[in-house]
């Protein structure tokens, strides 16, 4: 029986721990050949190791796939031009990017130092752009030499990126950035034959064992709804052909639950055929939120 993603070529950053691991293994397990992109970094991105990435290629392998290990800081330019390289030389071609990988540096805003900042900013949104940057230079060069790619970019947003969370300013900003890439990304490649979309998982990892603090452990013989090998069938599913109608789109997934967001609209509106002043706008704003849909709470205050 032939499996969603055989022969397809897909590098997976942040691939050695928690969600990017169980998105390399299910690709691995669908057919797919896989870049296991990793920088070996500790959770507050110190230290570097290319022992992670080995170990998922390993594992990989034992099951019978077909991998390779690829240690490059996304967040670097040269970096990122070697990581889509690696996937050209090994397999031949790249047919899927799945940005995933990215670090914590949590702060009150107050007391956010401006390096906790620029890091958690560089790894999270500098290091979707440059993978995508050259992943998309790649899929025109193929474009413009007659081969139409089938690919896809699946790029990791969060909850906080879509309503914010208290003590993680940064990280929030990054991963409402990704979301604006993702948009801008979908609209410019589509003319390539690239989809682009976005999740927003919940998952027990290294990044989230303080917030999934209470659910830590898998219920004997139940559910687990926050193992991370919940979040991968959507992107295993969004790096395959069968999703090639679908782009500029998030979704948040976690346990069992896929959610497709809708994101900024226009909403109630008020109109007058001349500038409005400052004295008279107090009801008229007043208005239209007595009209709104209330916004959701930002994580992290109720």
């Amino acid at each position: 029986m032939s499996k969603l993603c055989s022969g397809r070529v897909v590098i997976v950053t942040g691939a050695a721990r928690g969600i990017g691991r169980a998105h390399a293994l299910a690709f691995a397990a669908e057919g797919g050949h896989v870049v296991v992109n990793d920088y070996g970094v500790g959770l507050d991105g110190s230290g570097a190791s290319s022992g992670p990435a080995d170990d998922v290629v390993a594992e990989i392998e034992a099951a019978g796939g077909s991998a390779v290990a690829n240690t490059d800081d996304v967040a670097s330019w040269d970096g990122a031009a070697r990581l889509v390289e690696t996937a050209v030389q090994t397999f031949g071609r790249l047919d899927v990017l799945v940005n995933n990988a990215g670090f914590l540096r949590d702060r009150m805003l107050v007391t956010m130092a401006e390096e906790e900042w620029d890091a958690v900013v560089r790894v999270h949104l500098k290091g979707h752009f440059a993978t995508v940057h050259h992943a998309a230079a790649h899929w025109r060069a193929a474009a413009k030499s007659g081969t139409l790619p089938d690919a896809r970019v699946i790029n990791t947003s969060s909850g906080a990126g879509l309503l914010g969370s208290v003590g993680q300013g940064n990280y929030s900003a990054a991963k409402a950035g990704i979301v604006g890439l993702t948009l801008v990304a979908s609209a410019e490649l589509a003319r390539y034959g690239v989809t682009v979309n976005a999740i927003a998982p919940a998952a027990r990892t290294r990044m989230t064992e303080q917030t999934f603090a209470s659910t830590m452990a898998a219920p004997d013989g139940g559910f687990d709804a926050m193992a991370p090998e919940n979040v991968s069938p959507l992107v295993v599913w969004l790096g395959s052909a069968e999703s090639r109608d679908v782009t500029g789109r998030v979704f948040e997934v976690d346990g069992g639950r896929i959610c497709l967001t809708e994101g900024w609209r226009p909403g109630p509106t008020a109109t007058k055929s001349a500038r409005w002043s400052p004295a008279e706008l107090t009801p008229v704003v007043k208005g239209l939120m007595a009209q709104a849909n209330p916004p959701l709470p930002v994580y992290g205050t109720s």
